[in-house]
């Protein structure tokens, strides 16, 4: 089944949600901060997602971190700061069978459909 991490009050992911429901595809909504992805989770978004992708260099989390931090620039470090911090990846981030879609626009909705 088609999982959906994010954030409730987050108005891509309530879009997310109600595209979802309109085009009849079943998902599981997971909320990304409770309880946070585990390590090997993470890990895996981050390989296939990558860092430029996964984590939201605009957002209000990100602009709160401090120099060194947003200076990151290892695997390691990036794990550390979104397990530190879910609320820098980017939402919706989208799962199943192994596959990834991270973000939510009509360029998408495509893929969503070949992962549901």
């Amino acid at each position: 089944m088609l999982k959906l991490y994010g954030l409730k009050n987050c108005d891509t992911c309530k879009k997310a949600i109600n595209w979802l429901k309109a085009e009849s595809i079943k998902f599981e909504f997971i909320d990304i901060r409770n309880p946070i992805p585990d390590i090997a989770t993470l890990e895996f978004w981050l390989e296939q997602a990558g860092d430029k992708l996964l984590i939201n260099r605009r957002s209000t989390s990100w602009r709160n971190l401090t120099d060194e931090q947003k200076s990151s620039d290892t695997k390691a470090q990036f794990l550390a700061l979104i397990s530190q911090n879910p609320t820098l990846i980017k939402r919706p981030v989208f799962t199943n069978n192994g596959k990834i879609e991270v973000g939510f626009s009509p360029k998408n909705t495509e893929n969503l459909h070949k992962m549901a």
